[in-house]
């Protein structure tokens, strides 16, 4: 059984190195990620992981694996940064305050779909004007929900979480193992995707 990775992250593919699998591929599929309006950011980040998932041709002998993570404020979803302003803004918005951080991993194998989501809860501290310019300065928060990485130099700004850290990294890993052992894929001896 082939394991295929729907996602270009490197951070997916570091997180399930960590348990010894190796996607056999990676493919990315490439939709329209555009929130729809008054789309609740839990429903929004379900239904990203369902269109990626459903968006992989796969053959019998494989087995996908999407998932999205999103960083939600309240009612607002907190995407990926288009620019280093919007980054800004979304850190100013964080700082000091609690936000959710969503991820929903989605698994297809022929017809069969499943999907979770794994919510986590991340305090940040009250940042300086000098912290957020330093940390834009150094570019860390491209390609990454809310515009940080917990995984990264922002670390320092997360004086706790309540959830899964793999999953606020981008890939809750008990979950993913939990839903690829559904469906028969082998989770350990599998170094080959």
């Amino acid at each position: 059984m082939k394991l295929i990775l729907g996602s270009g992250s490197p951070r997916r593919r570091e997180i399930l190195a960590q348990v010894g699998i190796i996607p056999a591929e990676i493919r990315a599929p490439n939709i329209d990620e555009t929130p729809l309006k008054k789309e609740l950011p839990l429903e929004y980040c379900r239904r990203i992981a369902e269109k990626k998932i459903q968006a992989l041709e796969l053959a019998d002998d494989e087995i996908a694996l999407c998932a999205d993570t999103i960083v939600a404020l309240g009612r607002r979803i907190l995407g990926k940064p288009s620019d280093r302003e919007e980054a800004n803004g979304f850190l100013s918005l964080l700082s000091g305050r609690r936000h959710k951080v969503i991820t929903c991993v989605a698994v297809k194998k022929q017809n069969q779909v499943q999907v979770k989501d794994v919510i986590s809860v991340v305090k940040m501290k009250v940042l300086s004007f000098q912290e957020i310019e330093a940390y834009l300065d150094i570019g860390d928060w491209e390609g990454k929900a809310g515009g940080y990485g917990i995984q990264g130099p922002a670390a320092s700004f997360i004086p706790w979480i309540n959830g899964s850290y793999t999953g606020i990294v981008g890939l809750p890993i008990t979950e993913t193992m939990g839903l690829l052992s559904s469906l028969k894929y082998p989770v350990f001896g599998n170094k080959n995707g």
